[in-house]
C-alpha cells in the first residue's frame, strides 16, 4: 500500500505475521534512509509513518547519506523518536558517500576502505538520548504490551565490525525473555547463522535496498552481500527447522550518487503480529 502523502513514490509494506509470543505487537522496520539535507519528500514520508503509532521502531542503519546529514536526519527522525526504538549502524553512518561506478555492484559487494569522516558518536548519542537502544555489538531489553522482549545486536557486518563472539555474552545478559530479536545492518550468511544458533526468533536487517534495480516483481539482480538474491527483501525462514524468521527491508533511500530505483520503490514495513 502507499501512504496518502505528497512525498513521492514511497511504499508502506503492511505485513501480518502469525507469531503467538508477539500477538498484538506492531513493529515498524525502517532502514537505509541515506538521508540528505534537501530530501523533503523523504522527510514528509517519515513524518507520516509516525501516524501509524507503532509499538516499536527497528532501525537497521545507513541513516546518513551526506556529509552534512546528521542534524537533518535527526530532525527527520524526530517524529519516530517518540516511540520505543532500537538501532544499529551501517557503513554510511560512519562515512559520507563518494561517487562510484554503480555497475561495480554486479561484480562483487562494495568495498569499504575510506576512513571515518562523520560524527557517528554524536548521531548515536542523540538517538540514545531519545530513548532508543544502541545495539551495535550490544544487547538490550524492552517491555512492551506486557511482553519482555530481548535484543541481540551487531555493528555493521559489511564493515566487518560485527563481533560474533559477543553474542553468547549478550544472550546471557538478556536472560529470560518472552521473545528474542536479532538486529544487524547487513544480512550476511555468517550473521544469519550466528543469530539462528543464539535462540533468536526473528532477525531484522537492511543493506540490500531490495536489489534497488530489479526485474519486474522485485526480482533482485544483486544484494551487495553473500545473501541469495531471492531473499533480497521481505520475509524468509532460517535455522534448524526454519525456526528463525528474517525480515530484510528494501530500504527508504539510496546513495545520492546512484539515485535510481527500478521495480523496487523506497519503502518502510509495518509488521503486525497476529
Amino acid at each position: 500500500m502507499f501512504l496518502a502523502t505528497n512525498s513521492g513514490p514511497f511504499e508502506l509494506i503492511d505485513l501480518r505475521v502469525e507469531l503467538a509470543p508477539l500477538t498484538g505487537l506492531r513493529v515498524l522496520h525502517i532502514s537505509d534512509l541515506h538521508f540528505a539535507p534537501s530530501q523533503s519528500r523523504k522527510r514528509d514520508f517519515i513524518a507520516k509513518l509516525a501516524d501509524l503509532s507503532p509499538d516499536l521502531v527497528i532501525n537497521t542503519g545507513d541513516n546518513l547519506g551526506h556529509k552534512d546529514a546528521i542534524s537533518p536526519t535527526l530532525n527527520a527522525l524526530a517524529p519516530l523518536l517518540d516511540f520505543p526504538g532500537v538501532f544499529v549502524n551501517g557503513s554510511n553512518d560512519y562515512r559520507a558517500p563518494k561517487p562510484k561506478n554503480p555497475f561495480s555492484y554486479f561484480v562483487s559487494p562494495s568495498k569499504v576502505s575510506a576512513p571515518q569522516n562523520l560524527d557517528t558518536e554524536r548521531f548515536m548519542n542523540e538517538l540514545e538520548g531519545s530513548g532508543w537502544l544502541n545495539l551495535n555489538n550490544r544487547s538490550g531489553k524492552l517491555t512492551l504490551k506486557n511482553k519482555q522482549l530481548g535484543f541481540l545486536g551487531l555493528d555493521d557486518p559489511h564493515e566487518n565490525l560485527d563481533d560474533l563472539m559477543s553474542l553468547e555474552k549478550q544472550r546471557q545478559a538478556v536472560g529470560e525473555v518472552d521473545f528474542l530479536f536479532g538486529i544487524a545492518h547487513a544480512p550476511y550468511r555468517r550473521v544469519i547463522d550466528a543469530f539462528a544458533t543464539s535462540s533468536v526468533g526473528m532477525m531484522f536487517a537492511g543493506h540490500t535496498h531490495g536489489g534497488q534495480i530489479c526485474l519486474p516483481g522485485k526480482r533482485a539482480l544483486v544484494t551487495n552481500c553473500d545473501l541469495d538474491r531471492k531473499y533480497a527483501s521481505g520475509l524468509s525462514a532460517w535455522g534448524e527447522e526454519h525456526s528463525m524468521l528474517l525480515h530484510v527491508s528494501q530500504g527508504m533511500g539510496q546513495s545520492i550518487y546512484a539515485p535510481i530505483r527500478k521495480f523496487c520503490p523506497p519503502a518502510a514495513t509495518l509488521i503486525e503480529f497476529v
